[in-house]
């Protein structure tokens, strides 16, 4: 539990627009990004946010498809937080807070369209590429959504899968000596906008978390808004929705920039 103390100095910053940070209410952390961290995964990535830290991971494989997306690829995400990452994690099976990550970000990374799925299908309706990406929460001090989600995309545009073919036999074969990059439309980000008090603001950590009465974590790609999630106790207004929209979408370039600069993307 946060001490009165500490809840107090955070509240008379914010009442000046200010954080204890330093930062201003729309400000994000530092950002530093690490890909192919994991030499067994196709295809990885680390997030630095500030003092937060994840890892995602991506791994691909031949399976079915969905029955009512026969010409598609799959693509699911996991989430687990680490007992080492903060002491109100535990060990086991993920709780209700990580599966909670995983759901949005997937949803965000679909609708999005940021890999181009149909492309992954090799026998309609038999035969597609899986795409599993594992994010693991490594240290948190707020905003694992954000990291997460940046993470997640990063792995995906630096991963790499053999070239698959379909023999006389109708059965899939797969060239490992000739690995080509995923088909990517467009590179997603993901803002979170936290409401504390009467103030919103933007890369909520830890302190800031504890504190907030909701939240609204939303995906762009470009001008396109794909995804909204509000968690927290407290209602939105119509009117702080379409805030903390706005506000988030001064943030989309700034954030992809870095993940771009990072995996490279767009320069060949």
């Amino acid at each position: 539990m946060m001490s009165k103390v500490r809840r107090k100095q955070i509240m008379e910053a914010l009442s000046s627009n200010k954080r204890t940070d330093d930062r201003g209410l729309e400000d994000v952390r530092n950002i530093e990004i690490r890909c192919g961290i994991v030499p067994n995964a196709d295809g990885s990535a680390e997030v630095r946010l500030g003092k937060t830290l994840t890892i995602a991971g991506v791994k691909m494989n031949i399976g079915v498809p969905f029955p009512d997306t026969p010409d598609m690829g799959v693509l699911i995400v996991n989430a687990e937080f680490l007992p080492i990452a903060s002491p109100t994690f535990e060990p086991g099976p993920p709780d209700e807070n990580a599966i909670e990550l995983a759901r949005v970000i997937d949803r965000g990374l679909r609708r999005s369209e940021m890999v181009d799925l149909k492309q992954l299908c090799i026998i309609p309706g038999k035969a597609v590429w899986e795409i599993w990406v594992d994010i693991h929460a490594l240290n948190h001090d707020g905003n694992l959504m954000d990291a997460s989600a940046m993470a997640s995309v990063a792995a995906l545009l630096t991963a790499t899968l053999p070239k698959a073919a379909v023999n006389d036999k109708g059965e899939v074969t797969l060239d490992k000596s000739a690995r080509q990059k995923l088909p990517i439309k467009g590179v997603p980000a993901t803002i979170t906008v936290a409401k504390v008090g009467d103030k919103l603001l933007i890369d909520p950590c830890l302190d800031e978390e504890e504190i907030a009465d909701a939240f609204l974590t939303m995906t762009f790609i470009g001008d396109k808004t794909c995804s909204i999630q509000k968690r927290g106790e407290k209602a939105l207004s119509i009117e702080e929705t379409l805030r903390c929209v706005n506000i988030a979408r001064k943030k989309v370039e700034e954030l992809v920039n870095a993940v771009k600069e990072a995996t490279g993307y767009g320069k060949n």
